[in-house]
């Protein structure tokens, strides 16, 4: 019966997990990596409208300041709206249109990015709009004119000179007014004196008091007066007065000639006075101005021709991307689903093969060439090894049986016919019969060997052991049994050779090859018996003149109880087990057993062992 297994353990329901997971850690990931990517594009892009924005803004200040109304803008606006980018319409308060860069039948965007009033403007870049809220172009009654302009010029181009005369940069700039100013490109690299030596020489040169480019021109003169007038009714107002004239100062750029410099009589000291005063003069300022520029204008900015913003992460697209990350979700699972089925079907056949008895050798299905079907395959080859040797155990057992039942058989019968009275017990018998029990000692002590091969028991007692001196002990041992069956039995060896080896298993080995040799050589025959060098290895080989192995038995040679001679006649042949101890002796010294055949030309066997060339150099 199959055991259950639990679904938390199931491979497929790991694989699932495991998908799930790697799909929601990238849903993650990309979403993080998309926002944070849109983010910053975003803030770049909105840095990028901004100063855009700006810019447009700037310039259209510009013109109202310049201009006392919005006739001819147009052009300008299209201008702007070319470079950037982006849509531009101008509309008064009431939302009538001034000018628009898109046809006319394009409706507005919903609601103006900014208001275009030179007097009341904090967007513009220069510090006089942001100190006093009125754009540093608006110059209206300020304006030089062309002789003034000539006049100034004159002076600040001899201030230059003089500065450079002395090793002092400088350059001539004009304010929106008209007026020039000699700026020092490092101011810390004149002293005071110098500056203002510089301006009254040249100031007395064109009679103009004090610092030439500082006293205020005719035009100057009038527009102060009148603002002095305008700021007044506020100040007495105030319970504050004037002291004189305003004066002509400039806001801390240097380029925005201001009324400043006044002098305030106080008819009741409080706190804020100063700052009143201001106030009263900037209200004078701006309705001494307001036929100059242009009037308010609301400014709408849009994206070429369209209205709609750049984006919208409105409850639909939430909602696109959240079913977006379900669908990336729900793709993963099935396609994991499918090829965790595909994976898991060929691993429960294996299961179930391997589950069946092992009498039945089940065999699993392979579908494909993948890790999955190469596992099948081994397991295929897996059960037809165990098969095999499923086979050979029971012919072992049989052989066993066989090889034990015959020696038995032939003392239990002798005993028994003895025992009635039929034969003797005369020295012939007993001779037999001590002849049959050595033959189950031999196979009994074969076995114990293969066991303790097998069980990795098997000991052996390494000291240095002459190759000569062994395959002579060996010949020796057998001499007779080959005299006996009229075989020659010849030695050749080198007196070079020593090995590292158990004396007493190595002759076992080498005597269990002779004594096959020796009994399938028929008379007249040969077996001879050689050891020689073969680069740091030393091989022995036992090659006899008998009718040697057929190819299809040579494979088989080394297994247990393995003969060629089925019938497992004693005339033929032993108990099958000495070449598989020769192989496992040979094994133990690191060394390998070899054999090779044609028919009826005789067999070589070789055993091929680690070897040193003196004794000294195996201690």
């Amino acid at each position: 019966m199959t055991p259950r297994i639990p679904w938390r353990k199931r491979l497929l329901v790991r694989l699932l997990f495991a998908s799930v997971l790697i799909a929601l850690c990238s849903v993650a990931a990309t979403a993080w990596l998309a926002v944070t990517t849109t983010t910053s594009a975003l803030e770049e892009e909105q840095g990028q409208d901004l100063a855009a924005d700006n810019k447009i803004l700037a310039q259209l200040s510009g013109y109202a300041a310049d201009h006392p109304d919005w006739t001819g803008v147009g052009p300008t606006v299209r201008s702007l709206a070319a470079k950037t980018g982006r849509r531009i319409a101008l509309t008064t308060a009431d939302r009538t249109l001034i000018a628009d860069s898109a046809p006319h039948d394009t409706p507005l965007p919903p609601r103006p990015a900014a208001a275009v009033d030179p007097l009341h403007t904090d967007t513009y870049t220069e510090f006089g709009a942001q100190l006093s809220g009125i754009d540093p172009r608006a110059v209206g009654p300020f304006r030089l004119t062309a002789p003034e302009r000539e006049k100034l010029d004159a002076v600040a181009k001899k201030e230059q000179q003089c500065f450079d005369r002395v090793g002092v940069a400088a350059t001539v700039q004009h304010t929106p007014s008209g007026r020039p100013q000699v700026v020092l490109d490092d101011a810390r690299d004149a002293p005071l004196e110098l500056k203002l030596g510089c301006g009254n020489v040249y100031g007395e040169s064109t009679g103009l008091r004090g610092d030439a480019l500082d006293a205020p021109t005719r035009t100057e003169t009038r527009a102060l007066d009148a603002l002095t007038d305008l700021a007044r009714p506020c100040l007495r107002a105030r319970d504050m007065d004037l002291g004189g004239s305003l004066s002509l100062t400039y806001d801390t750029t240097g380029r925005n000639p201001v009324a400043g410099g006044y002098l305030v009589t106080r008819k009741r000291a409080e706190q804020g006075t100063d700052q009143t005063a201001k106030n009263c003069v900037l209200s004078a300022r701006r309705t001494q101005l307001e036929p100059y520029v242009a009037p308010a204008a609301e400014l709408f900015l849009g994206i070429g021709d369209q209205t709609a913003p750049r984006f919208d992460m409105s409850p639909a697209n939430k909602a696109r991307i959240v079913g977006a990350a379900g669908l990336v979700l729900a793709v993963t699972v099935a396609v994991t689903a499918v090829v965790a089925t595909r994976l898991v079907r060929p691993l429960r056949a294996l299961t179930l093969a391997a589950q069946q008895p092992p009498e039945l050798h089940a065999r699993a299905t392979v579908r494909t060439r993948d890790e999955t079907g190469l596992l099948a395959e081994a397991f295929n080859d897996l059960t037809e090894r165990r098969e095999r040797l499923e086979e050979q155990r029971r012919a072992m057992v049989s052989d066993i049986a066989h090889e034990l039942r015959s020696p038995l058989t032939n003392i239990r019968g002798w005993l028994e016919v003895t025992r009635d009275g039929v034969v003797a017990p005369d020295p012939a018998l007993l001779g037999s019969l001590h002849e049959e029990a050595l033959v189950l000692q031999r196979i009994i002590d074969d076995l114990q060997d293969l066991a303790a091969a097998d069980a990795g028991t098997l000991r052996v007692h390494r000291e240095p052991v002459r190759a000569a001196d062994l395959i002579d002990q060996v010949a020796a041992a057998h001499r007779v049994a080959a005299d006996a069956g009229g075989v020659v039995l010849l030695t050749e060896a080198d007196g070079t050779a020593w090995l590292d080896a158990d004396p007493v298993r190595m002759r076992q080995a080498l005597g269990n090859l002779v004594s096959n040799a020796i009994r399938h050589t028929p008379a007249g025959g040969t077996v001879t018996l050689t050891a020689r060098h073969d680069g740091e290895d030393i091989v022995l080989t036992v090659t006899d003149t008998g009718p040697g192995i057929a190819a299809a038995d040579l494979p088989h040679v080394f297994e247990r109880f393995w003969r060629a001679e089925k019938s497992r006649s004693r005339r033929t042949g032993g108990s099958g087990l000495g070449l598989p101890i020769v192989r496992h002796l040979v094994a133990a010294h690191d060394g390998t057993a070899e054999a090779e055949s044609e028919p009826g030309q005789g067999a070589r066997f070789t055993l091929r062992l680690p070897g040193a060339t003196t004794p000294a150099d195996l201690s």
